[in-house]
């Protein structure tokens, strides 16, 4: 069986979505939840699909290894981002190389690094009068949005959209694509 952890910081609309794209899977479980914001919404949604989570603070997964050592102990096949803030150390990316994957609510390498998600990236777009926008799935690395490329979908941006309007295409194709991109990614078709 393959085991995912799932990362998030705040609503965990994508994490819920991911779960339950597996939910009748034999074959691949979502074993863990973590987080490092305990007001999380993705806290409610774990409880409710009786997903187990795992807090933890700032100091804790920069400077120990108490994080790696429970995904190594749970035999966690892949990491996945689903609005989860921190950067993650050299030391998750080495013990897990390709095996982090995130999604960012834009076409990378545009609107990409620090400081740039959510909503600060719809605002982004709308303000530079962008004609699409879209999401793209990729490889974590060392820095921020920068790892290689696995999917990009796109959405058309209307003169007339606000950053609301971007944000709510931006979900639908995040809950779209995700779940069947971290398919594909666990069995090695992408």
């Amino acid at each position: 069986m393959k085991r995912l952890a799932i990362f998030a910081s705040g609503s965990g609309s994508n994490a819920e979505k991911i779960a339950e794209y597996f939910a009748e899977r034999q074959d691949v479980e979502v074993s863990l939840i973590f987080t490092n914001n305990p007001q999380a919404g993705v806290i409610k949604r774990a409880c409710k699909l009786q997903i187990p989570v795992v807090f933890f603070d700032k100091k804790t997964f920069y400077d120990t290894r108490k994080v790696l050592q429970i995904l190594q102990n749970e035999r966690i096949d892949l990491v996945v981002l689903a609005g989860f803030m921190l950067l993650v150390p050299a030391l998750l990316v080495e013990a897990f190389p390709n095996k982090i994957i995130n999604i960012h609510p834009a076409l990378l390498p545009k609107y990409g690094g620090k400081g740039m998600y959510g909503q600060f990236v719809h605002e982004a777009v709308v303000n530079a009068k962008e004609s699409e926008s879209g999401i793209t799935i990729h490889y974590v690395n060392e820095n921020y949005d920068e790892g290689n490329v696995i999917f990009q979908a796109t959405c058309p941006v209307a003169p007339t959209d606000t950053s609301d309007d971007v944000a709510n295409k931006i979900h639908a194709l995040e809950h779209e694509n995700y779940p069947r991109v971290i398919d594909e990614v666990l069995y090695q078709k992408r």
